[in-house]
């Protein structure tokens, strides 16, 4: 009988049991997110360092805090423009970013709620490109832009992003998902298609466009390989295929490495920042459907 008495109800047991999961759970989520953060505050650190002190320390906390590696960012001409490289990108990407989402928009729209006739096999097309690795657009769209004339060029970076599967599929996916009573009751109001879509789709849609956008700027924004491609001269370079330039050949400045990496990361961390929450209303609104 005393040993029922002490012994702990099975409501405390499951409770215990909870909060036991829940704490291993934050714990995994931590580990995980230290991870993530991890390089990017090494990379902030050591940007704040003397060379001799990012290569001898291995602390994130510097001993002699120092700016003098963001200086030589500060150039628009000579051998390293950094701030030309800096207003290239913000340049190329913002455009792109509203090119992109201009044409996903109309071709999404298109797709989703128009009836025509092809109208399945072009979306199996689309769909099908997503399948294709990137790497293999590389020659045909180098011959393109070579044809008409625009290699070495910022527009080169621009149009060869403008018609991009991705963004057609996803804001195909975004209006499929709005209700149909909408488009049935603008009609018997005398709306015409356009008006529709731009006074009534467009603005239902807003998630799906921000989210677009985030994720089309930081694409343009983080691109490599084409800008290395298609650009030869130093000053129409973008800030990534500019940046290894800050490297010498025989020794690796690593602070100053660290601040352009630092420079380079502001703009797309305050664009995630601003659209975080259309980007979270995106995905519970939405998702990705079939």
């Amino acid at each position: 009988m005393s040993n029922q008495l002490d012994a702990p109800p099975k409501d405390n047991v499951a409770v215990v049991a909870k909060r036991a999961r829940k704490s291993v759970f934050y714990m995994v989520l931590s580990a995980v997110g230290l991870m993530f953060v991890a390089p990017l505050v090494w990379m902030i650190s050591t940007s704040f360092k003397t060379q001799n002190e990012a290569v001898t320390s291995t602390s994130l906390i510097p001993d002699s805090l120092t700016f003098e590696n963001y200086a030589p960012l500060l150039q628009w001409e000579g051998k390293a423009p950094v701030l030309r490289w800096f207003f290239n990108s913000v340049l190329t990407s913002s455009l792109t970013t509203v090119l992109v989402v201009i044409t996903a928009a109309l071709a999404g729209y298109a797709l989703a709620w128009f009836t025509f006739r092809g109208r399945s096999l072009v979306f199996s097309l689309v769909i099908g490109t997503l399948f294709l690795p990137g790497f293999i657009f590389l020659v045909p769209n180098y011959l393109i832009i070579n044809e008409l004339g625009l290699l070495d060029s910022l527009l080169a970076l621009i149009l060869p992003s403008v018609g991009g599967a991705f963004g057609v599929f996803f804001m195909r996916q975004f209006f499929s998902g709005l209700p149909r009573e909408l488009d049935e009751a603008a009609k018997l109001d005398g709306a015409g298609d356009f008006r529709i879509f731009a006074s009534i789709m467009l603005p239902l849609a807003q998630a799906g466009l921000s989210t677009l956008a985030v994720l089309t700027f930081l694409a343009s924004w983080n691109d490599f390989l084409w800008p290395v491609y298609v650009l030869y001269t130093n000053s129409k370079l973008t800030l990534p295929a500019g940046l290894p330039l800050l490297q010498s050949t025989y020794i690796a400045n690593q602070p100053l490495i660290m601040a352009g990496a630092v420079l380079a990361s502001v703009p797309a961390l305050i664009v995630f920042i601003l659209v975080q929450r259309k980007i979270i209303e995106s995905v519970a609104a939405s998702g990705i459907k079939g």
